[in-house]
């Protein structure tokens, strides 16, 4: 899917093209509505980056059930 925005737009809010995607990807995870391997992909960061993104806003890191499922899927997959 693409979204397109009008230039002026984009630069009223000062951020680049990539910032306003991980602003997205940082307000989707926050309303649970992107898990955090989702989220941090949108972001195109490691995981790993992404939770000190998090950590840098004070956003809480909520970590479910099936964010661990997806993570031991992860890990099986390079054993």
């Amino acid at each position: 899917m693409t979204v397109t925005l009008p230039d002026n737009l984009l630069e009223s809010t000062r951020l680049t093209e990539a910032e306003l995607v991980c602003e997205l990807a940082l307000t989707l995870f926050q309303s649970e509505r992107l898990t955090l391997g989702q989220a941090a992909q949108l972001c195109v960061l490691p995981q790993l980056e992404f939770q000190r993104l998090l950590a840098s806003r004070r956003i809480p890191v909520h970590y479910g059930h099936e964010e661990m499922r997806q993570d031991l899927r992860r890990v099986e997959s390079l054993a």
